[in-house]
């Protein structure tokens, strides 16, 4: 993006997507830099270069916050504009894959807000992408399940954030944000110094928990249990690993009601034969029966409270 009250526009007017003859439309009081041509990626190139090598930086934020519009480039003829989202596109790559070149150790984090630029080819070049900015853990929900059908955890940055949230003023449970965020490349954007002891020892037992299952959760398969488009009491998710014998289960409840109703939870991936121990109790289950009865979820009091369920199977 580019600010009109700059030297760069002043300079070079002509290097933003705009239609002539029209008045621009404008998103955050920007406009777009048009990445299909060759010189404009060279001189951002230029300056973002001497930005990274000026000193020891390993991560870089790739945001593309608004939408492209007046798709129009002055370096084309009037019969060819129909080639510049796609030359755009091809353009954005270009500049990433010649960071990557330069700067391999730098990781690059995505941002799918306004430019959509979230899809299989910008992972290649941003493994980690940012959904929202809406890090309220109850929307946190739905947007981790609709983004889940089509990438995986791993790519997902999701963050325990502060309550009140900032975006809609909602207090959830500092459990209910830890495992809403277990569920994507977990990390907290919060100011620890305002937190309380109690506080911190949760934080503390939550990043522990979330090593101990890291490749559980990075590397198992991911099954929905629940929708939460559709499902107002609770939402679910599992992930198992390759051979089976681990699960982990989560689920936040939704706000609460009196006389809630005994429900249970039936899994999915497990194998049938094997006998299922839950958190490391006495508690035994058949994968079958987890499967098809279900397992027992407790009753919880309160609004949005969260639990998660570690299964092994026994030896």
């Amino acid at each position: 993006m580019v600010n009109e009250d700059s030297h760069l526009y002043r300079a070079h007017p002509d290097w933003v997507l705009h239609v002539p003859g029209r008045a621009p439309s404008r998103g955050r009081g920007q406009l777009v830099l048009d990445f299909s041509r060759r010189d404009v990626r060279d001189y951002i190139y230029e300056q973002m270069k001497a930005v990274l090598s000026s000193a020891d930086i390993s991560y870089l934020k790739w945001d593309m916050n608004r939408s492209l519009t007046d798709v129009w480039s002055a370096g084309l003829p009037a019969r060819r504009q129909g080639e510049v989202f796609h030359r755009y596109v091809l353009g954005v790559y270009d500049l990433l894959e010649r960071l990557h070149q330069d700067y391999p150790h730098i990781l690059i984090e995505g941002c799918c807000g306004g430019g959509g630029r979230f899809d299989g080819g910008m992972l290649y070049y941003t493994p980690q992408i940012w959904c929202s900015d809406d890090t309220d853990a109850v929307d946190g929900l739905r947007i981790q399940y609709g983004t889940s059908f089509c990438y995986p955890v791993c790519t997902v940055g999701a963050h325990v954030s502060a309550v009140p949230n900032e975006q809609n003023g909602r207090i959830t449970p500092l459990k209910t944000r830890g495992i809403t965020a277990m569920s994507g490349a977990f990390g907290y954007e919060m100011d620890l110094g305002r937190c309380t002891t109690e506080e911190k020892n949760e934080i503390h037992q939550q990043v522990k928990n979330y090593k101990a299952h890291y490749d559980l959760l990075h590397y198992g398969d991911y099954y929905r249990l629940s929708s939460p488009y559709q499902d107002s009491a609770y939402t679910a998710w599992e992930q198992v690993s390759p051979d089976r014998r681990e699960a982990l289960v989560s689920v936040v409840f939704g706000c609460a009601g009196t006389l809630p109703l005994f429900r249970t939870l039936r899994l999915k991936g497990l194998n049938p034969a094997l006998q299922y121990q839950a958190d490391g109790t006495g508690s035994l289950y058949s994968g079958k029966a987890l499967m098809n009865s279900g397992y027992p979820l407790p009753q919880v009091q309160g609004d949005y409270p969260a639990l998660q369920i570690y299964l092994r199977a026994a030896e």
